[in-house]
């Protein structure tokens, strides 16, 4: 069922990391290669990249089958891990995406509560949180906190828990098409910015409600609420 569209002010944002927050997406796509080498998997970067956002374990499986190997659950656990180790060492000095950190302090000082939901790893967070040099530890619900990541909608429906509001009241913006799937399965309203590896077309077929270039075309839009002297346009 789509998502209700919110036509004014939301009730929270919820924001993926990876390709929404901080410029890491081309790290991902070569640590998952690097992992699928170490296994005799032999991926691509075509095949890879659509599917950065996605369940690490559900990418390593879907990968290996259109490679033609069969991986067992260990295998993918033991790929999925691995591909989080490479990508940590790979992940040294990350940088915010254009418009990040300036609407995280958008909607504190209009008082709109916010988390990220990501489906990294707990330990693959901290550096790509940490780049955005925000005044305020966010609320983050990542992977290890729910048993279905993207595009289940377990972690966005967590966090609009922490954060205590309505889905049906929330934006959630993301990168990639698997973002969309989870907002639009949550209820939440699916706002797709094309600064990871999908395009709007990609992004709208999956479920995009509306489509944006950067963060700051949405920092920009809450200006009439961070500071009510701003102006709207």
């Amino acid at each position: 069922m789509p998502a209700t569209p919110v036509l004014d002010r939301p009730d929270a944002v919820i924001f993926d990391l990876d390709g929404t927050l901080v410029d890491t997406v081309e790290r991902r796509i070569e640590a998952w290669l690097q992992a699928f080498r170490e296994v005799g998997v032999p991926a691509t970067r075509e095949a890879v990249s659509p599917l950065i956002g996605a369940d690490g374990k559900a990418l390593a499986r879907r990968i290996a089958k259109e490679s033609g190997r069969t991986l067992d659950e260990e295998a993918v656990e033991e790929t999925d891990r691995r591909s989080g180790e490479i990508y940590q060492a790979l992940n040294v000095d990350p940088r915010p995406l254009p418009g990040a950190r300036e609407l995280a302090q958008a909607l504190d000082r209009a008082g709109i509560p916010w988390a990220i939901g990501t489906s990294s790893r707990r330990a693959q967070v901290r550096a790509s949180v940490d780049a955005l040099h925000l005044p305020r530890e966010p609320s983050i619900v990542d992977g290890s906190h729910v048993e279905h990541a993207k595009p289940e909608p377990d972690l966005l429906l967590m966090a609009a828990s922490q954060l205590k509001v309505d889905p049906r009241g929330t934006w959630y913006v993301g990168d990639s098409t698997f973002d969309m799937q989870a907002a639009a399965a949550a209820g939440m309203y699916p706002i797709g910015v094309t600064t990871g590896s999908a395009d709007a077309d990609a992004l709208r077929g999956a479920g995009a409600a509306e489509v944006i270039g950067s963060l700051l075309e949405l920092e920009r839009r809450l200006r009439r609420w961070a500071d009510p002297s701003a102006s709207r346009a």
